[in-house]
This record gives structure tokens, C-alpha cells and sequence, in this order.
């Protein structure tokens, strides 16, 4: 007999898995739907010392209570801390771990990161307490619920359940790092991704080809994954789909993510045009591409920006600047009169994004300082995640800046970003651009987390009649000018050089 330990995320409790523990109950299963100390219907358990550790060893007492062959241990969220610290003392107990729409802790995190207010997490970091004397985090409003996770699925019935149910979460539960000797890693596991929420399989499998080596460990056949239509809270959005997943997942099921290890990661592929070689110089972190020589007139060359997504673990090599596409769109650009700018910026986590625009700001000075740029005709090409980037720029664009380009940007921090700042919204702040002209190259195959946030810039650039040209690329997936060599997306990308490069000769 199988036996599920469940454990929700902050601010809630074992309540929050009533209708899941009966549909497993119906199969067979035992269940345990757990209240940690100071969560939930033990709210009132709660004191200033109530940490971590606390509720790691509130799992341990049960662990140790459960008579069953195989223990399904289940995290949700802020619930994967304890999960992973009580299955790092008794792996010999756990059949398999279930992330529920969760990150992947590791040793030395703070489940801190988890909260979406940037003020408050830097309060916590630096040992304050969390405002007004508190040594418990408040929970949030009804209208608040949506920056922990996105809320799709849930009525509204449901979401003032949730509200009304939630409690205080104590600090340290929060601030205390999660400590993992390692045997936790070596158990099965298996990871329930909301869409809804921003995850997805396609997701993972990218972050996967990507190189990244803290990924690297989803390829083991012993993990798996499900995916579930809903939101961040699936137990009360999609119960009956949930059971059906943890039992499934119990029984070895789910998609495997391949390594690839034989076939050349799709970022890595050909540029979908033979564009001839520039003169490149590197200075830093940025590359210039250079036409072949300066205009007979004596003027000087303007200058494209290409701004790669992420985030991308340092250790991946090589880095955006040397991949064909960025090298494909430099030469191009600077095959028609101007210099391609790539670089690589420091956007290494979700929590990096300021630092990235700190690494963009910086090249595009360094761009406009040198002699032979026109320092008044300079263009931004953001992709991808990149697309957050342009958001500063939009909010107050200098005069200088003749155009901005996005070909297949996230727009807007997705559902479960809680660490990116709200300052990185450009349907937001597109409504200061002005007549900035944009230029927005979308793919028919986007995936529906990252099309979502396009839709609401473009809804957003319609309502403030921004200077918005849309080029569409049927059939094409993301990162589609390394795979999809199609005629479609040659004309496409043929398409969008030709308009950035005329803004800036205008």
C-alpha cells in the first residue's frame, strides 16, 4: 500500500488538500494531509522561534508514524522545503518525491525567495523583522493571492476559501537555509508542472538543452513529470486531476525529458541564413560586428543592440554572444551599414534582472562612446526573456533611441517569477514610449505561458496607440532562427532587419 504525506505551501494547511485526500482515499491510499506547526489549523502554535527545522521535524514524527511499503512524500511550494529536509534524514522511508508546481531547493536556500515583495525579502535578508514588530509574515488579501501564483482555475468562491483560511507564516521558516546532506538527491522524483502558473515541460526540456548543469539532473530516468492546466493552487483547481497524477506518479509514470547528449542543442544549431563573415571585436562582455567600412559622406555607423534571454547559468558555454544566432544577426546587420552589438549579460537567475539591465545600460554606453558609431541612431533587439529588459527603455525613452525589436519576448514576468521585480513590465511602462517605433516578431508556436504576456503588451500598445509593427512567423516555434529553416521564417527575420535598420537610417 502506498502512502501520500502532503504537505502545502505558506500561509495554508492540511485543509488545503481535502477533496485530493478523498479521491486517494477512494484508490486505496493512505493519506496525510500535514499542518506543520504554526500553519493553518495550528495557527495558533506559532511562536518567534518556530523555524525550518521546526517543521522538518514535525514530518519526521509522522514520517515515522506512517505503517506503509511505500511513502509518497508531496511538497507544494514553500512545502518542498521541509519535504526535502525530512526526506534527506529518512530517503530509506521515501518511495518518491512530488514537486507540486514547486521550485528545486537546494542546500543553503532560504524559502524567502519565494515571496513576491522585493522590500519585504530584503528586510528578511538583512535580519529584520517583517514590518511593525512582526516576527510572521501576513498573509495576503484576495486581491493579493495572484502575485504568490497565478490563480487561474480557481472561482471566486475558492479563492475567498483560500484567503480565508490562510494564517501568518513565521519568519524563520523563511529565513532559516534548508540543510541537505545529498541522500535526498538520489530519490525518485517526479514534478507536477501548472501551466497556467509558467512551467511547463517544453520549458523544462529548453532550460535542459540549454547546458545548464542544474538541470542536468531531470534527465534521470527516475524522474518525471506531468503537466496540469490550472494554476498555482491545482488541489482546489483541478483535485480529481491531481489524484489521478500523484497515483500515476506513485506507479513510475510520467514524461521523461531526454538528455540529448547525440544530437546538437537546438540554440546551437545553424543560423537559418549563410550570412558572410564581419570583422568582430570583443571588448568585455560585448562583441561588435562591423560593416565593412565607414560612409563615404564621413558619418558615422548606427548600431543595433541584441539582448539574449535567460536565465543562463554561468557555467554554459558557449555563451549567448558565440551562438549562431546572435553571430547570424550581428553579421547581418552589419552587412546593411550598421554595427550588430551582442553581449552577454549577467542574467544568471531570475533574481538578476536588475543586474542585467545594469550590464545593458553599460554596453549601449559603451556602444555610443565609440568613434565610429553615431552615438544619436541606436536600435535595442531583446529576445526572449531579454524582452523584460526593454522595459526601462519604454518607461523613459531617450532620443536616441530610434527603435526597440522583441522576437518572441516574455513580456511580463510569468505567474511563478516571484524574485523578478514589477519594475521589468513593458505592457506596463510601453505606455510612456511614446512613438517609440517597436517592432514584435511573434511565432505561431509560442508556448501559451510566454504568448499570454504578448497579448497583453499588444492589448496595452493598442489602448496608448503605440507605434507597434507586428511580424508574425507561421509555424514557428521559439528560438525558431536556429530550428525552423522554413522560407516563412527567412522572410520574417529578413523582414524585421529591414524595419530596425530603417528606423535607424531615417
Amino acid at each position: 500500500m502506498t502512502a501520500f504525506i502532503l504537505v502545502a505551501g505558506a500561509h495554508t494547511g492540511g485543509w488545503i488538500w481535502r477533496e485530493v485526500a478523498a479521491r486517494l482515499r477512494e484508490s486505496g491510499a493512505q493519506v496525510y494531509p500535514a499542518t506543520l506547526t504554526g500553519m493553518g489549523e495550528q495557527g495558533h502554535a506559532a511562536t518567534p522561534e518556530t523555524d525550518l527545522e521546526t517543521h522538518v521535524r514535525d514530518l519526521l514524527r509522522l514520517i515515522d508514524q506512517v505503517d506503509a511499503a511505500e511513502v509518497v512524500m508531496v511538497g507544494h511550494c514553500y512545502g518542498m522545503y521541509p519535504v526535502l529536509g525530512t526526506a534527506d534524514l529518512r530517503p530509506e522511508r521515501i518511495a518518491r518525491i512530488v514537486y507540486m508546481d514547486a521550485g528545486m531547493p537546494r542546500d543553503g536556500d532560504q524559502a524567502l525567495t519565494l515571496l513576491p515583495e522585493q522590500a519585504l525579502r530584503e528586510r528578511l535578508l538583512n535580519g529584520t523583522d517583517a514590518g511593525d514588530g512582526e516576527w510572521r509574515v501576513q498573509p495576503p488579501s484576495v486581491e493579493e493571492w495572484h502575485r504568490w501564483g497565478s490563480v487561474e482555475g480557481l472561482s471566486p468562491i475558492e479563492l475567498a476559501r483560500l484567503a480565508n483560511h490562510a494564517v501568518a507564516q513565521p519568519v524563520r521558516t523563511l529565513t532559516q537555509p534548508l540543510r541537505l546532506s545529498g541522500a535526498v538527491l538520489e530519490l525518485p522524483a517526479t514534478g507536477v508542472l501548472c501551466t497556467a502558473n509558467g512551467s511547463s515541460i517544453a520549458m523544462v526540456e529548453g532550460l535542459v538543452g540549454l547546458g545548464d548543469p542544474r538541470f542536468q539532473v531531470l534527465t534521470d530516468p527516475r524522474v518525471s513529470f506531468f503537466e496540469l492546466d490550472t494554476g498555482h493552487w491545482p488541489m482546489l483547481s483541478r483535485a480529481d486531476e491531481v489524484a489521478e497524477v500523484l497515483i500515476r506518479a506513485a506507479a513510475g509514470q510520467g514524461h521523461r525529458v531526454a538528455a540529448s547528449v547525440s544530437e546538437q542543442p537546438s540554440h546551437l544549431r545553424p543560423f537559418l541564413m549563410d550570412v558572410p563573415e564581419r570583422p568582430r571585436e570583443r571588448v568585455g562582455r560585448v562583441d561588435l560586428h562591423l560593416p565593412d567600412a565607414l560612409p563615404e559622406d564621413g558619418s558615422r555607423w548606427p548600431a543595433v543592440v541584441f539582448v539574449h534571454g535567460g536565465p543562463v547559468h554561468p557555467d554554459v558555454g558557449p555563451t549567448p554572444r558565440d551562438w549562431p544566432a546572435f553571430i547570424g544577426y550581428g553579421r547581418y546587420v552589419a552587412g546593411m551599414g550598421a554595427v550588430g552589438v551582442t553581449l552577454d549579460h549577467r542574467l544568471h537567475d531570475l533574481a538578476d534582472f536588475e543586474r542585467a539591465a545594469e550590464d545593458l545600460a553599460e554596453a549601449v554606453d559603451l556602444v555610443r562612446a565609440d568613434p565610429r558609431v553615431d552615438e544619436n541612431r541606436v536600435a535595442l533587439w531583446c529576445f526572449s526573456a531579454g524582452g523584460l529588459l526593454s522595459a526601462d527603455w519604454f518607461a523613459a525613452p531617450p532620443p536616441w533611441l530610434r527603435c526597440v525589436a522583441a522576437t518572441y519576448p516574455v513580456l511580463a514576468p510569468l505567474p511563478n517569477w516571484g524574485r523578478v521585480d514589477s519594475r521589468f513590465r513593458p505592457a506596463d511602462t510601453v505606455r510612456s514610449a511614446g512613438r517609440l517605433p517597436i517592432v514584435l516578431t511573434r511565432v505561431e508556436l509560442e508556448r501559451a505561458e510566454i504568448a499570454a504576456t504578448v497579448q497583453d503588451f499588444v492589448a496595452a500598445a493598442k489602448e496608448c496607440d503605440a507605434d507597434v509593427e507586428i511580424i508574425d512567423v507561421p509555424l514557428g516555434r521559439h528560438g525558431f532562427e536556429t530550428t525552423d529553416h522554413t522560407e516563412e521564417a527567412v522572410h520574417a527575420v529578413e523582414r524585421a532587419v529591414r524595419t530596425v535598420v530603417g528606423h535607424l537610417k531615417r
